[in-house]
């Protein structure tokens, strides 16, 4: 599904300007619902400046009023960004990245044994070859890879990891495995920014409170009154 060319900023616009569900604008642009939660809460790590996606031509008022008006409703978008087309060939890592591979190619072979060499090859840009010998574990430098997440090393996207694993657990006739890495978190998350936000308003409060008290009363004895 296309999502908008700048997802956060689209977020952030339809947070301030639509009554539309978390859920519904983390499904349009393609965040995580935490994410959401985090922009309305402004708690995201930069106040973001909204984008609006009509004046982009990438949604329609009266889309917008279809989703306020159906919480199960999915926006669809008007039209998307231009796509940037690969070309055929292996896929370009910079330089920086290179030496990350054989550990991003461990991760998937251990947690993903259904993926075929070829498919791990497009998807991280190496070779059959190299696949093959850290399987076998006959890789020159097999005692110093460590089997790390491809997408935390920026070796590809999690969208193309996930379709990776769907289209392969489907190819072999298995399940494919659910993401529930947030599932045990988004309530403690979710009430820990709740909490921060509750102790920065009371925060403010005495603060504020501090500021409007009025000054102590100033006693006088008889002798401060007469004294020159």
């Amino acid at each position: 599904m296309a999502q908008p060319l700048m997802p956060h900023a689209t977020a952030s616009w339809l947070v301030d300007n639509t009554a539309l569900s978390f859920e519904q604008i983390a499904d349009f642009c393609g965040l995580h619902i935490l994410e959401i939660q985090a922009i309305a809460d402004d708690t995201a790590a930069t106040k973001l400046t909204g984008r609006d996606p009509v004046r982009a031509h990438e949604l329609t008022l009266e889309e917008i009023e279809k989703g306020q008006d159906d919480a199960d409703y999915r926006l669809v978008m008007l039209k998307g960004p231009e796509q940037v087309r690969r070309t055929k060939g292996p896929r370009y890592t910079p330089v920086s990245k290179r030496q990350d591979k054989p550990d991003g190619i461990a991760w998937i072979i251990r947690n993903h044994p259904e993926i075929s060499d070829g498919a791990i090859g497009k998807l991280i840009g190496t070779t059959r070859t190299t696949i093959q010998a850290i399987r076998e574990r006959s890789h020159w430098n097999i005692a110093n890879i460590v089997p790390k997440d491809p997408v935390t090393l920026g070796l590809c996207s999690q969208r193309e990891l996930d379709a990776l694993v769907v289209k392969a657990a489907k190819k072999a006739g298995i399940e494919a495995p659910t993401d529930v890495r947030f599932d045990g978190d988004r309530a403690a998350l979710i009430e820990e920014l709740r909490a921060e936000r509750t102790a920065n308003a009371l925060a403010a409060e005495a603060a504020l409170n501090e500021d409007e008290a009025p000054a102590a009363p100033v006693e006088h004895t008889r002798d401060s009154l007469f004294k020159s």
